[in-house]
Order: C-alpha cells, then structure tokens, then sequence
C-alpha cells in the first residue's frame, strides 16, 4: 500500500504512548462528526509493540513520592479502570513494602493518595507489617520491614496482548498503522521552525502535527530535531550545573522464575498484588548462603501466567556506555550487550527466597532466555511531556512508560488545542528554572 501524501496527526512509534495517543486523537474526532480515516498514522520502524512496549512486566502502579507523578498516575490509572478486559488489565493492588530509611517518604506517599482520594492502607511497625503479610502470605519471613503501603488500585496488564487489543481499537476507529518504515529526520519549508514532513526510508510524508512516542530512541529523535545534547540544570537547592548529559541509559534488570504461577498465590487462593520491597536488610545467596549485598536492595514480583511463572526484576544499573555510543538496536532480549545478568538471577531469587520460604530452593527454576532491555531516562529521571519545534509533540517518559497510558491521551488532547495541567511540571524548561522533582530513598531512580 502507498505511503501517504501528507498526514494531518503523524504518531511516530507503535507503542503504548503512540496508540494511547491516536486512539484519544481519532474518539476526539469522532465526537466531533468528524472523519477519522487518513487524517492519523502511527509508523513503527519494527512492528506493534516491537520496543520497550513489547517487553515490559506490566505493572501499573500510583507508588510516587512525587505529587505531580502520582496525580499523573491517578490519572492513568483510572484509563487502565475503564476497560480491564479490554485492555488485558489485572487490577489486583500493589504493595510498597519497606524498612525504615524509607518510612517517612512512604508514610507522605500514603497521606497524599488520600488527599486526592487514591485508595489505600497503611500499615506501621515491624509486628504489625509481619502481621499484615501473613494474612496474605502465610510464608512470609522478610525482616526489618516497617511500613507496607497497600495499595487497592493498580496491578499489572499482560503486554503484548494489550498493546495487539489497542492496535485493533484504533484500527477499528480509522487509524492506519505503518509497520517497517523507519523516520529518518525532519524537514522544514522557507526558514521555518515548524516540521512540513518526516523524511522515512520510504520517502517523505507531509505532516501538520507530529506526536513522537519512541520510548528508549527518544534520544535519536531529540537530535533530528536540533535539541540540545547538555542542558542547564538548576537543582532544588539553587545550585546551576553546566553542560548536563539531556540523556543517560540505565540497564533493566527483570526475569522469570519458571514455576506454576499458581504457587504465587495469596493465602485466599487470589491472585495477590503486586509486591515491591525495598529493604535495608542483609541479603544472603539462596544457593550457597554467602552475603550478596548489605546495602538497600529493592525487587518486585507477581504470578504471571502470560510470563509463565512468577515475573519480575529489580534496581536497575547505570549504563557506563558514553550516551551517543549506546547501541539501542537490537533492541531487548536481542541486544548482545544488555540483558540481564547471571548476577541479577543470583540477586533476584535470592530475595524472592529472602520474602517467601516458597522460593526457597527455586534457583535452578530461573528461565535461561535472556531478557531485560535498556531504558533512556532524562537528566533528573523524570519525564519531558513538551512541545517543540512550533508542532511536534514529545512524550519522552524517562522509562516510566508502561504505567503511563494516559499520557498519550493528555498530549493528544493537546495537539487539538487544550493545554493539560497535569502535564505541566514536566515541561523541558523545568530543568532551567530549577523545578525539578523531589527525590525519595528508593534505590530506584524513578520513585
């Protein structure tokens, strides 16, 4: 079939941002007695879901210290709500569970969810945290845990089923989707700013509003577009910090213990939430009892039956690679360089067995495939949500990208003209003006 002419909204990436966007773009249009077909196309260098999409755990979650993630989240969240069976969804809770460096950051995240009415408990103490687990899992054994943040909504969706049941609905709605055609720039007409077509390997579409969506390859299309490569940081404490990296890359530790996912169940027989630890506690090898880490650690874990097994991961590490030398393709469990380690196996079972007396002895169970992927994060871990270039949209989610369905819609709702306030404080000139996010004690860069 014959690329386009020209393209009334271009969505670059096949994606959750990218379909989150065109299926709140071609509804908009709808309600409005307006026709949908050949005015919004999404293009995919790959195919449906082939990225960061294709590859997350699926969790779905409102566990910020940062008041403007969490409204953001809530609002997400409630997207995920509206259809579960539709959007592959599993909305079961998910719990923070912590040791005591971090129960003061927890304990403001549980007062703020109530202030916006995002329902939660809050459990205090080592007993009572013991105690509270154990109505769940009745093998629970971590120590040193003294605040569990219980919360009711969020869970986790199977990845690719959800993204295949979105490329359907927006199909469905008039949205054409254009797999294995790669954008290889930008073009501008008589010294303009604004973007009049993307140049592809395929040849040039004529574009009036462009939405990229492309995940860890946001730092590509931040360079087609002119952006800048370091930027100006004001920090929260007033300190001005020159010639800052816009982009690092940060190694995604996850894997699957490749057991029935039915010996994760809760106590009840239910499938329980997602859990998430961050601990302080020593841990010590499941295999051979030796010390792998007495600094903070953080996991998290569910019964997966789309992973087969109990799925997960944990902190992620810093990619060393300079950031223009990162080799993003291919991308995944493809990669030769990032994927996760015998390491991460070793660490992640561990804790699983540190947690819950069932995963003892589990080791040998660790699925062998690789897995894992790289995230590209912004200078301070946050999201960049911006426009640019007089018309072009950014959704550069600072790899907190899964969760985050309703992004797409708030900046689709703003390529049509309507200015969205939860999106303001993650526009690129926060940077400059020094209001950047608080930062909490996980050991995760993105909570």
């Amino acid at each position: 079939m014959a690329l386009p002419q020209h393209v009334e909204f271009l969505i670059i990436g096949a994606g959750i941002h990218g379909l989150s966007a065109a299926w709140r773009l071609a509804e908009r249009l709808r309600e409005r007695g307006e026709e949908v077909a050949g005015r919004v196309v999404v293009l995919d260098k790959t195919g449906i879901a082939a990225g960061a999409s294709g590859i997350a755990c699926g969790v779905v979650r409102n566990n910020y210290f940062q008041p403007a993630m969490r409204k953001l989240m809530a609002h997400s969240v409630g997207i995920w709500e509206s259809d579960p069976k539709g959007l592959s969804y599993h909305p079961v809770g998910y719990m923070q569970i912590s040791c005591e460096a971090m129960h003061k950051d927890v304990a403001s995240i549980y007062e703020q969810q109530q202030a916006i009415g995002y329902e939660s408990v809050f459990i205090e103490g080592e007993q009572q945290c013991t105690y509270y687990m154990r109505g769940i899992f009745d093998d629970w054994q971590a120590k040193g845990i003294t605040s569990v943040l219980h919360e009711k909504r969020g869970g986790y969706s199977n990845q690719t089923k959800t993204m295949y049941a979105l490329a359907d609905r927006v199909e469905k709605l008039g949205v054409r989707i254009i797999t294995g055609i790669e954008v290889k720039g930008f073009k501008t007409e008589n010294g303009s700013n604004t973007v009049s077509a993307v140049h592809t390997d395929k040849g040039d579409i004529g574009c009036t509003h462009v939405i990229v969506g492309a995940g860890p390859w946001v730092r590509d299309f931040w360079k087609m577009l002119g952006l800048p490569k370091q930027i100006t940081v004001k920090d929260l404490a007033g300190n001005v910090h020159n010639d800052v990296d816009m982009w690092r890359y940060w190694q995604l530790e996850e894997g699957v213990l490749v057991i029935d996912p039915d010996m994760g169940r809760a106590n009840d027989g239910s499938i329980p939430p997602v859990i998430h630890v961050d601990t302080d506690a020593p841990l010590y090898s499941a295999v051979d009892g030796s010390k792998i880490t007495d600094e903070m650690w953080g996991i998290y874990y569910k019964p997966d039956w789309h992973f087969g097994g109990i799925q997960g991961g944990a902190s992620p590490y810093k990619v060393e690679t300079p950031v223009d030398e990162v080799a993003i393709d291919p991308y995944g469990p493809s990669s030769p360089e990032f994927v996760s380690s015998h390491e991460f196996a070793h660490m992640w079972v561990s804790a699983l067995a540190h947690c819950q007396k069932r995963y003892e002895g589990q080791m040998p169970k660790y699925h062998k495939e690789a897995s894992g992927g790289i995230g590209c994060f912004t200078a301070d871990s946050f999201p960049v949500f911006d426009h640019f270039r007089e018309n072009v949209a950014m959704i550069a989610d600072s790899n907190h990208g899964w969760k985050m369905i309703g992004v797409g819609h708030l900046i689709a709702d703003e390529v049509l003209g309507e200015r969205q306030e939860l999106l303001e404080p993650f526009r690129f000139g926060r940077f400059e003006r020094g209001e950047l996010h608080p930062v909490s004690n996980s050991p995760y860069p993105w909570s």
